[in-house]
């Protein structure tokens, strides 16, 4: 039976959490990332399909390929965060459906239509992000998630001709990991009430 985490997680994943746009100097391990990882692959997908992908940019020299593909307030987001990873949607994902979903070895074939096949990528990488941004969150690292970026330049350089599993990966959105700095941060933006948003039958 589920049971409601703590109040003080409430807090720690959404409502006092934020997007982080400058970085202490503080070093994430690289356990921190992998645990993130290890914490969000548990979240639903259609058919267990699980299509999004992760490249994880540490290095100067990794993140010195970025930078040029990040629109200019961007980049020194990215540039100065200990950690950034590219989060990207594998387009052949049904190819590991037989390891997935192993009860029903003919599911890969559930996805030749070309629409299912681009829907059904695009959503289920889309919501995997999504855990991986909480996950995050619950392991006490702040984000720095970002969409103004060329997503054509950033496959060309990570992914298109880098042969194996990679060329079919396609980038989705970044975003910046580490410990964030309450420099520069913006006042909290409003949200949609209930009333606004939702509607009940």
């Amino acid at each position: 039976m589920a049971y409601p985490v703590s109040d003080e997680a409430f807090d720690t994943i959404f409502r006092k959490a934020r997007s982080y746009n400058t970085w202490q100097e503080k070093d994430v391990p690289e356990t921190l990332i992998r645990a993130t990882y290890d914490l969000h692959k548990w979240g639903p997908t259609s058919a267990n399909c699980s299509p999004a992908r992760y490249v994880f940019l540490h290095s100067e020299a990794a993140k010195a390929r970025l930078i040029p593909h990040l629109i200019g307030p961007n980049q020194e987001k990215s540039r100065t965060s200990p950690w950034v990873v590219i989060i990207a949607t594998d387009m052949a994902f049904q190819e590991k459906m037989p390891a997935l979903f192993p009860h029903n070895p003919g599911a890969k074939d559930w996805f030749q239509d070309p629409e299912v096949h681009a829907t059904t990528a695009f959503r289920n990488g889309t919501l995997q992000s999504a855990y991986f941004l909480i996950a995050a969150r619950a392991l006490g690292l702040d984000t720095g998630p970002m969409s103004g970026f060329n997503n054509a330049g950033v496959d060309e350089e990570f992914f298109i001709g880098q042969g194996g599993e990679k060329e079919n990966w396609r980038s989705n959105w970044i975003c910046n990991l580490g410990y964030g700095s309450k420099e520069g941060l913006f006042d909290r933006s409003p949200r949609l009430g209930f009333e606004e948003a939702c509607e009940i039958l």
